[in-house]
């Protein structure tokens, strides 16, 4: 029996839209702050069943070897067992993230210091 391939699913915001497509490697990659994807890996030519998002998607990345996605956009990296059609989705519309509370200062405001 070969050995099992590793397969990863990542999904990934990209311009207002949610990614998800399949990859034989995933790491951290040598750009700080980036997450390294390779080996992307496509339903089986030939089908009856043609998924556009999907052929989308091939046409998209056609000749790329890797390519990286900013940490702050990938939404999971999953470890499965078999591939499943690599998709775009529209992403959830509304704010899903609420800002960091910043506390403030007025600059009228009497300082500590004496």
């Amino acid at each position: 029996m070969p050995p099992k391939k590793t397969l990863f699913r990542v999904a990934f915001h990209n311009q207002g839209q949610l990614y998800e497509v399949y990859a034989r490697r995933v790491s951290h990659g040598e750009l700080l702050g980036f997450v390294e994807v390779e080996e992307l890996v496509f339903g089986a030519k030939g089908t009856i069943v043609v998924d556009p998002s999907e052929e989308r998607l091939q046409r998209e990345f056609e000749g790329v070897r890797r390519f990286f996605v900013p940490m702050h956009a990938v939404v999971r990296i999953d470890e499965v067992e078999k591939e499943g059609p690599a998709r775009i989705l529209e992403a959830a519309k509304g704010p899903s993230v609420a800002p960091f509370p910043v506390p403030l200062i007025r600059p009228d405001a009497p300082s500590s210091k004496s």
